[in-house]
């Protein structure tokens, strides 16, 4: 996890939608899960998840949103990134930015990488995975009716407001209109001591979407602490991200347990 990914098992596409071209990293059979990486990238701790996934029988699509693909995330260049997507159009990162009551935009090309990956692949729907940054991204991408199944890890946005949702109210009421239509859930994941995605947060979720948000919290102490990059070490400094960077890959950790019910909530949902 510390050394580069080559990503040499991922068939890298240019994707085209709504005239914005990005690449996306593809690779598995079964209907499609698409997953978002944290900040600061698609590290190799995220194509590891993604490889999880796609061993689970499903399809991932990994789109590069920011940062440098397969890189192990350093401090200083990852501080950097993460300032570059605090500005960028793309995104809405705080909440005293004008407009920031709506969704990020890019959920909107998002929300057309899912109808395409459904149409790709077929199957009852589509998944995703959003993680820190984006973690909020698969809820707003239920606006897309190929979506079922939609997972938040750790949702940090907005970065100055512990109880934002990155979410416009419209958007949130469409949501829970479908989630109690079509009696779907939303499963969401987070760290006790996290710092950018507090209690605050979640409370926040389970007000606007009652029991069809499923929230899991897991204690610090979880957490992996060892080996981990300096981006991890010095600008994160607190249990954060669950699947990724902090989980432990051993029987009986609650981080396991947290990717393999994420894994089972998308059989659940997406295989027939």
């Amino acid at each position: 996890m510390n050394e580069n990914d080559p990503l040499e098992d991922f068939e890298v596409r240019e994707v085209s939608l709504n005239d914005v071209v990005k690449k996306v990293y593809v690779d598995g059979q079964g209907p499609a899960v698409i997953v978002m990486a944290e900040m600061p990238g698609i590290s190799p701790q995220v194509v590891r998840f993604a490889r999880w996934v796609r061993d689970a029988g499903f399809t991932v699509y990994m789109p590069s949103l920011f940062g440098v693909d397969g890189a192990v995330p350093q401090a200083e260049e990852g501080e950097a990134i993460m300032r570059r997507a605090c500005i960028s159009a793309e995104f809405r990162a705080f909440a005293n930015k004008k407009g920031a009551n709506q969704s990020s935009p890019v959920t909107h090309w998002l929300r057309a990488l899912a109808k395409l990956a459904h149409h790709q692949c077929g199957g009852p729907g589509v998944g995703a995975v959003g993680m820190c940054f984006t973690g909020n991204f698969a809820l707003t991408m239920m606006l897309e009716p190929a979506m079922l199944a939609p997972v938040l890890c750790q949702p940090s946005l907005p970065f100055d407001d512990p109880a934002g949702l990155e979410i416009g109210p419209d958007e949130l009421s469409a949501v829970k209109q479908r989630l109690d239509k079509e009696n779907l859930t939303v499963l969401a994941y987070r760290f006790e001591g996290d710092k950018f995605c507090k209690a605050q947060r979640f409370a926040a979720y389970t007000q606007a979407l009652g029991n069809r948000f499923v929230a899991r919290v897991l204690p610090d102490s979880s957490a992996n602490r060892h080996g981990l990059n300096s981006f991890f070490e010095q600008v994160v400094a607190s249990p954060h991200s669950v699947v990724t960077a902090h989980l432990i890959d051993e029987a009986g950790q609650p981080t396991l347990a947290a990717r393999d019910e994420i894994l089972e909530f998308f059989r659940q949902r997406l295989v027939t």
